[in-house]
Protein backbone atom coordinates (compact mmCIF):
# COMPACT_ATOMS: atom_id res chain seq x y z
CA UNK A 1 0.00 0.00 0.00
CA UNK A 2 2.89 2.64 0.84
CA UNK A 3 4.14 2.13 -2.64
CA UNK A 4 1.41 2.63 -4.50
CA UNK A 5 0.49 5.57 -2.40
CA UNK A 6 4.36 7.00 -2.99
CA UNK A 7 3.91 6.36 -6.68
CA UNK A 8 0.86 8.25 -6.62
CA UNK A 9 3.16 11.19 -5.04
CA UNK A 10 0.90 10.76 -1.59
CA UNK A 11 3.32 11.56 2.13
CA UNK A 12 2.91 8.67 3.72
CA UNK A 13 2.99 8.11 7.30
CA UNK A 14 3.36 4.52 8.55
CA UNK A 15 2.48 3.46 12.21
CA UNK A 16 3.25 0.00 12.98
CA UNK A 17 4.00 -2.09 16.40
CA UNK A 18 5.90 -4.47 14.28
CA UNK A 19 4.46 -7.26 16.76
CA UNK A 20 3.66 -9.56 13.35
CA UNK A 21 5.26 -6.80 10.53
CA UNK A 22 8.77 -6.53 9.55
CA UNK A 23 11.25 -3.56 8.75
CA UNK A 24 12.32 -5.47 6.36
CA UNK A 25 9.23 -4.75 4.09
CA UNK A 26 9.89 -1.23 4.20
CA UNK A 27 13.64 -0.76 4.16
CA UNK A 28 13.29 0.20 0.28
CA UNK A 29 11.00 3.43 1.22
CA UNK A 30 13.19 4.38 4.47
CA UNK A 31 14.90 6.98 2.20
CA UNK A 32 12.14 8.18 0.68
CA UNK A 33 11.49 12.37 1.38
CA UNK A 34 7.61 11.56 1.46
CA UNK A 35 7.69 8.02 3.69
CA UNK A 36 7.63 8.19 7.48
CA UNK A 37 7.94 5.55 9.87
CA UNK A 38 7.24 5.35 13.57
CA UNK A 39 7.39 2.06 15.84
CA UNK A 40 3.95 2.38 18.29
CA UNK A 41 1.11 0.94 19.24
CA UNK A 42 -2.29 2.45 18.03
CA UNK A 43 -3.87 1.14 21.67
CA UNK A 44 -1.75 3.39 24.15
CA UNK A 45 -0.87 6.13 21.57
CA UNK A 46 -3.64 7.75 19.76
CA UNK A 47 -2.17 11.19 18.95
CA UNK A 48 0.75 11.26 16.44
CA UNK A 49 0.37 15.13 16.45
CA UNK A 50 -0.01 15.49 12.80
CA UNK A 51 -3.22 16.55 10.76
CA UNK A 52 -4.09 13.59 7.73
CA UNK A 53 -6.11 13.47 5.09
CA UNK A 54 -6.81 10.29 5.29
CA UNK A 55 -6.33 7.77 7.67
CA UNK A 56 -6.13 3.67 6.91
CA UNK A 57 -6.53 1.57 9.82
CA UNK A 58 -5.24 -2.06 9.45
CA UNK A 59 -3.76 -2.69 12.54
CA UNK A 60 -4.60 -6.20 14.45
CA UNK A 61 -2.94 -9.73 13.89
CA UNK A 62 -5.09 -11.64 11.02
CA UNK A 63 -3.52 -15.03 11.42
CA UNK A 64 -5.73 -17.19 13.10
CA UNK A 65 -3.02 -19.49 15.13
CA UNK A 66 -1.67 -16.21 16.01
CA UNK A 67 -4.77 -14.01 17.01
CA UNK A 68 -5.59 -16.69 19.17
CA UNK A 69 -1.99 -16.97 20.88
CA UNK A 70 -2.93 -12.90 21.28
CA UNK A 71 -6.36 -12.73 21.79
CA UNK A 72 -6.53 -9.62 24.59
CA UNK A 73 -4.22 -7.60 22.04
CA UNK A 74 -6.24 -8.22 18.90
CA UNK A 75 -9.62 -7.34 20.48
CA UNK A 76 -7.77 -3.80 21.84
CA UNK A 77 -6.45 -3.43 18.39
CA UNK A 78 -10.15 -3.62 16.96
CA UNK A 79 -11.19 -1.93 19.87
CA UNK A 80 -9.30 0.64 22.10
CA UNK A 81 -6.99 1.38 18.76
CA UNK A 82 -9.82 1.84 16.10
CA UNK A 83 -10.97 4.39 19.02
CA UNK A 84 -8.01 6.20 18.82
CA UNK A 85 -8.08 6.69 15.06
CA UNK A 86 -11.26 7.79 15.12
CA UNK A 87 -10.64 10.72 17.71
CA UNK A 88 -7.98 11.74 15.95
CA UNK A 89 -9.94 11.42 12.27
CA UNK A 90 -13.04 13.75 14.19
CA UNK A 91 -10.19 16.33 15.28
CA UNK A 92 -8.99 16.79 12.01
CA UNK A 93 -12.04 16.22 10.05
CA UNK A 94 -9.79 13.37 8.39
CA UNK A 95 -11.25 10.31 6.00
CA UNK A 96 -10.95 6.98 7.90
CA UNK A 97 -10.90 3.84 5.79
CA UNK A 98 -11.26 0.89 8.39
CA UNK A 99 -9.99 -2.54 7.37
CA UNK A 100 -12.64 -5.17 8.40
CA UNK A 101 -12.56 -8.76 7.27
CA UNK A 102 -14.64 -11.90 5.83
CA UNK A 103 -14.72 -13.46 9.23
CA UNK A 104 -17.14 -10.79 10.96
CA UNK A 105 -19.85 -12.84 8.68
CA UNK A 106 -18.42 -16.38 10.65
CA UNK A 107 -19.64 -19.42 8.94
CA UNK A 108 -22.29 -18.18 6.50
CA UNK A 109 -25.54 -19.34 5.33
CA UNK A 110 -25.45 -17.60 2.15
CA UNK A 111 -22.66 -17.99 -0.50
CA UNK A 112 -21.39 -15.39 -2.27
CA UNK A 113 -21.89 -13.53 1.10
CA UNK A 114 -23.56 -10.31 0.20
CA UNK A 115 -23.09 -6.66 2.96
CA UNK A 116 -26.01 -6.95 4.51
CA UNK A 117 -25.79 -10.72 5.58
CA UNK A 118 -25.82 -10.18 9.85
CA UNK A 119 -23.47 -13.01 10.25
CA UNK A 120 -22.92 -16.20 12.13
CA UNK A 121 -20.45 -15.69 14.37
CA UNK A 122 -20.24 -17.65 18.54
CA UNK A 123 -19.29 -14.61 20.50
CA UNK A 124 -17.56 -16.51 22.61
CA UNK A 125 -16.02 -19.10 20.74
CA UNK A 126 -12.25 -19.34 19.32
CA UNK A 127 -12.01 -16.61 16.65
CA UNK A 128 -14.21 -14.38 18.91
CA UNK A 129 -11.13 -12.48 19.41
CA UNK A 130 -10.77 -11.49 15.89
CA UNK A 131 -14.08 -12.08 14.28
CA UNK A 132 -15.90 -9.79 16.87
CA UNK A 133 -13.07 -7.60 17.52
CA UNK A 134 -13.79 -6.41 13.67
CA UNK A 135 -17.53 -6.65 14.09
CA UNK A 136 -17.38 -3.92 17.17
CA UNK A 137 -14.53 -1.95 15.02
CA UNK A 138 -17.12 -1.59 12.11
CA UNK A 139 -20.12 -0.87 14.75
CA UNK A 140 -18.05 2.01 16.23
CA UNK A 141 -17.27 3.70 12.62
CA UNK A 142 -20.30 4.12 12.18
CA UNK A 143 -21.45 5.32 15.53
CA UNK A 144 -18.70 8.23 14.49
CA UNK A 145 -20.37 8.57 11.44
CA UNK A 146 -23.71 9.07 12.73
CA UNK A 147 -23.00 11.24 15.69
CA UNK A 148 -20.15 13.12 14.44
CA UNK A 149 -20.91 13.17 10.21
CA UNK A 150 -17.45 11.47 10.41
CA UNK A 151 -16.46 10.30 7.04
CA UNK A 152 -15.94 6.35 7.61
CA UNK A 153 -15.33 3.24 4.97
CA UNK A 154 -15.00 0.07 5.65
CA UNK A 155 -13.60 -2.37 3.41
CA UNK A 156 -14.59 -5.93 4.40
CA UNK A 157 -11.40 -7.99 2.96
CA UNK A 158 -11.54 -11.56 1.92
CA UNK A 159 -8.30 -13.46 1.96
CA UNK A 160 -5.50 -11.05 0.57
CA UNK A 161 -2.33 -12.99 -0.50
CA UNK A 162 1.02 -12.04 -1.75
CA UNK A 163 4.76 -10.82 -1.81
CA UNK A 164 6.02 -9.90 1.94
CA UNK A 165 3.52 -12.12 3.96
CA UNK A 166 5.17 -14.19 6.65
CA UNK A 167 5.61 -18.21 6.24
CA UNK A 168 6.90 -18.65 9.87
CA UNK A 169 4.99 -20.07 12.52
CA UNK A 170 1.91 -18.82 13.88
CA UNK A 171 2.42 -16.04 11.45
CA UNK A 172 1.59 -17.89 8.29
CA UNK A 173 -1.49 -18.32 6.73
CA UNK A 174 -2.41 -20.90 4.21
CA UNK A 175 -0.68 -19.54 0.71
CA UNK A 176 2.31 -18.37 2.20
CA UNK A 177 2.79 -21.49 4.43
CA UNK A 178 2.08 -24.22 1.95
CA UNK A 179 5.12 -22.55 -0.47
CA UNK A 180 7.26 -22.50 2.20
CA UNK A 181 6.66 -26.11 2.72
CA UNK A 182 6.88 -26.58 -0.85
CA UNK A 183 9.62 -25.09 -1.29
CA UNK A 184 11.41 -26.83 1.14
CA UNK A 185 10.17 -30.19 0.51
CA UNK A 186 8.37 -30.81 3.62
CA UNK A 187 4.97 -31.85 3.84
CA UNK A 188 1.78 -29.43 2.93
CA UNK A 189 -0.18 -29.22 6.04
CA UNK A 190 -3.62 -29.27 5.65
CA UNK A 191 -7.14 -29.29 8.32
CA UNK A 192 -9.34 -31.75 7.78
CA UNK A 193 -9.74 -33.23 4.07
CA UNK A 194 -9.51 -29.47 2.47
CA UNK A 195 -12.69 -29.29 1.19
CA UNK A 196 -13.08 -25.76 2.78
CA UNK A 197 -12.97 -22.88 0.44
CA UNK A 198 -11.73 -19.69 0.36
CA UNK A 199 -11.78 -16.54 -2.23
CA UNK A 200 -7.84 -15.85 -2.61
CA UNK A 201 -7.68 -12.48 -3.79
CA UNK A 202 -4.27 -10.71 -4.88
CA UNK A 203 -2.93 -7.92 -3.16
CA UNK A 204 -2.53 -5.58 -5.68
CA UNK A 205 -6.33 -6.45 -6.68
CA UNK A 206 -6.82 -5.21 -2.78
CA UNK A 207 -4.83 -2.49 -2.84
CA UNK A 208 -6.69 -1.11 -6.29
CA UNK A 209 -10.16 -1.54 -4.85
CA UNK A 210 -8.94 0.27 -1.24
CA UNK A 211 -7.85 3.61 -3.44
CA UNK A 212 -10.91 3.35 -5.28
CA UNK A 213 -12.69 3.24 -1.62
CA UNK A 214 -10.95 6.84 -0.77
CA UNK A 215 -11.75 8.69 -3.73
CA UNK A 216 -15.77 7.20 -3.72
CA UNK A 217 -17.69 9.73 -3.03
CA UNK A 218 -20.85 8.07 -2.32
CA UNK A 219 -19.06 5.66 0.12
CA UNK A 220 -19.52 7.17 3.91
CA UNK A 221 -20.71 5.18 6.22
CA UNK A 222 -20.84 2.23 4.12
CA UNK A 223 -19.50 -1.21 3.86
CA UNK A 224 -17.78 -2.78 0.94
CA UNK A 225 -16.87 -6.33 0.05
CA UNK A 226 -13.39 -6.59 -1.49
CA UNK A 227 -12.53 -10.25 -2.30
CA UNK A 228 -12.45 -12.80 -5.46
CA UNK A 229 -15.67 -14.43 -6.00
CA UNK A 230 -13.75 -17.58 -7.19
CA UNK A 231 -13.89 -20.06 -4.65
CA UNK A 232 -10.99 -22.26 -4.14
CA UNK A 233 -10.95 -25.60 -1.99
CA UNK A 234 -8.14 -25.87 0.59
CA UNK A 235 -7.05 -28.89 -1.23
CA UNK A 236 -6.83 -27.69 -4.70
CA UNK A 237 -4.79 -24.42 -3.58
CA UNK A 238 -2.38 -27.24 -1.58
CA UNK A 239 -2.49 -29.58 -5.04
CA UNK A 240 -1.84 -26.26 -7.52
CA UNK A 241 0.96 -24.82 -5.07
CA UNK A 242 2.89 -28.30 -5.39
CA UNK A 243 2.60 -28.03 -9.21
CA UNK A 244 4.02 -24.51 -9.97
CA UNK A 245 6.89 -25.00 -7.27
CA UNK A 246 7.68 -28.70 -8.55
CA UNK A 247 7.85 -29.54 -5.33
CA UNK A 248 8.59 -33.59 -4.40
CA UNK A 249 5.84 -32.58 -0.95
CA UNK A 250 3.58 -35.25 1.02
CA UNK A 251 -0.22 -33.24 0.86
CA UNK A 252 -0.96 -34.35 4.54
CA UNK A 253 -4.06 -33.95 6.69
CA UNK A 254 -4.78 -32.54 10.02
CA UNK A 255 -7.42 -32.12 12.60
CA UNK A 256 -9.36 -29.25 11.70
CA UNK A 257 -9.42 -26.36 13.83
CA UNK A 258 -12.91 -25.48 16.20
CA UNK A 259 -15.09 -23.57 13.93
CA UNK A 260 -13.04 -23.20 10.85
CA UNK A 261 -15.53 -21.54 8.33
CA UNK A 262 -16.34 -24.21 5.64
CA UNK A 263 -17.07 -21.32 2.79
CA UNK A 264 -15.83 -18.14 2.04
CA UNK A 265 -17.14 -16.44 -0.75
CA UNK A 266 -18.10 -12.37 -1.81
CA UNK A 267 -20.80 -11.11 -2.98
CA UNK A 268 -18.80 -8.29 -4.82
CA UNK A 269 -21.74 -6.73 -6.29
CA UNK A 270 -21.62 -3.48 -4.47
CA UNK A 271 -17.81 -2.99 -5.27
CA UNK A 272 -18.47 -3.75 -9.05
CA UNK A 273 -21.33 -0.67 -9.19
CA UNK A 274 -20.33 1.71 -7.03
CA UNK A 275 -16.28 1.14 -7.38
CA UNK A 276 -16.55 0.09 -11.03
CA UNK A 277 -13.97 -2.50 -9.27
CA UNK A 278 -13.66 -6.39 -9.69
CA UNK A 279 -10.53 -8.84 -9.52
CA UNK A 280 -7.51 -8.89 -12.60
CA UNK A 281 -4.45 -11.26 -11.10
CA UNK A 282 -5.91 -15.01 -11.58
CA UNK A 283 -5.02 -17.33 -9.13
CA UNK A 284 -2.37 -19.12 -10.86
CA UNK A 285 -0.26 -15.81 -11.51
CA UNK A 286 -1.10 -14.60 -8.41
CA UNK A 287 0.55 -17.69 -6.39
CA UNK A 288 3.26 -17.78 -9.48
CA UNK A 289 4.27 -14.28 -8.37
CA UNK A 290 3.95 -14.72 -4.43
CA UNK A 291 6.22 -18.37 -4.79
CA UNK A 292 9.03 -16.42 -7.07
CA UNK A 293 9.19 -13.60 -3.94
CA UNK A 294 9.24 -16.63 -1.01
CA UNK A 295 12.00 -18.53 -3.44
CA UNK A 296 14.15 -14.91 -3.66
CA UNK A 297 13.43 -13.47 -0.35
CA UNK A 298 13.25 -16.24 1.93
CA UNK A 299 15.68 -19.42 0.06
Amino acid sequence: MSDTLLSARAKVYCIDSLSTGSLKNIYHLIKNKNFSFRRADITKDGSPGRKYDYILHFASRVAPEDYQQHPIETLLANSTGTKNVLELARKNDSTVLYASSSEIYGNPHIIPTPENYPGNVNPIGPRSCYDEGKRFGEALCIAYHRTYGLDVRIARIFNTYGPRMRADGAYARAVPRFISQALSNQDITIYGDGSQTRSFCYVTDTIAAILKMLEAKSLKGEAVNIGNPEETTILTLAEKIKSLTNSKSRITSHPRPQEDPQRRCPDITRARDKLNWQPKVTLEEGLQKTISWLRNYAY
